[in-house]
């Protein structure tokens, strides 16, 4: 399973003991039609039949005049795979209502996907479901705002059914713990909290990303020159050793 999938096992085991004896957290699955090689959406191309593509010289006679083939060229076509997505659902027990949506956003929703997320996230507004949105991706598309969003690298969102369309923010700096974020549940029930930081440090520790991880490489998106020295700073990485320690916050 990736760390996607580790990370949603870990919140829906977090949640489960402080959410009995009238709520239960389930995983739910789903398919999404992914194009990791580009950014781009298959769909957003727009496909009309090119009408002049090319004209035919009139050779001697009025007739079109025979052309050699030319030689065809070779490129890299955008294929799609599908990508199995899950997130934690929150249910009361005596009618399995969906109460709260708990998501972490993925590289799809950022691609090929996106296009399916932002669907399946246009029928919150219109549902009494909350919905927890988690966005530890430091390059892509955020979730759709009117305003715009501080300059941090992650962020943690929690839609409320009752206070749509104002969406409670959380930004969260690199060298900054993940939040202990509120869970909201059906009224009159209060919220139950949600520490990120401990299910991180839960899967982290319990997969042995310090085993896995080669913190001498840079990273794939590159840091800003303060984050890199921060991130030095903290793995005591040099000449690609193994870091002492594990990060504060996700890397």
């Amino acid at each position: 399973m990736s760390f996607h999938g580790q990370f949603i096992a870990e919140i829906a085991r977090q949640l489960a003991p402080r959410l009995r004896p009238r709520y239960v957290a389930l995983m739910d699955e789903g398919i999404v039609w992914d194009s990791p090689q580009y950014d781009v959406q298959i769909d957003d191309v727009e496909r009309r039949p090119d009408v002049a593509v090319m004209e035919l010289a009139e050779a001697p006679g009025g007739t079109a005049a025979a052309t050699a083939t030319a030689a065809p060229l070779t490129m890299v076509t955008v294929m799609t795979r599908p990508v199995t997505q899950r997130r934690v659902e929150i249910r009361d027990v005596e009618h399995r209502r969906l109460v709260c949506a708990i998501e972490l956003l993925s590289p799809t929703n950022n691609r090929g996907g996106r296009r399916q997320y932002l669907a399946k996230r246009a029928r919150v507004p219109a549902s009494s479901a909350h919905l927890i949105e988690i966005d530890l991706l430091r390059r892509g598309r955020r979730v759709p705002m009117l305003e715009p969003l501080p300059a941090q690298p992650y962020f943690v969102f929690v839609s409320r059914s009752d206070q749509r369309p104002y969406v409670q923010v959380w930004p969260v700096p690199l060298a900054g713990r993940l939040p202990v974020v509120p869970v909201p549940l059906q009224a009159p029930d209060p919220d139950v909290m949600l520490d990120l930081q401990l299910a991180l440090t839960q899967v982290y520790d319990g997969v042995g990303y310090d085993l896995i991880l080669n913190y001498g490489k840079p990273p794939a998106v590159p840091l800003r020159p303060e984050e890199a020295a921060w991130a030095r700073g903290v793995l005591g990485t040099t000449n690609g050793e193994r870091p002492p320690q594990r990060p504060s916050g996700p890397s």
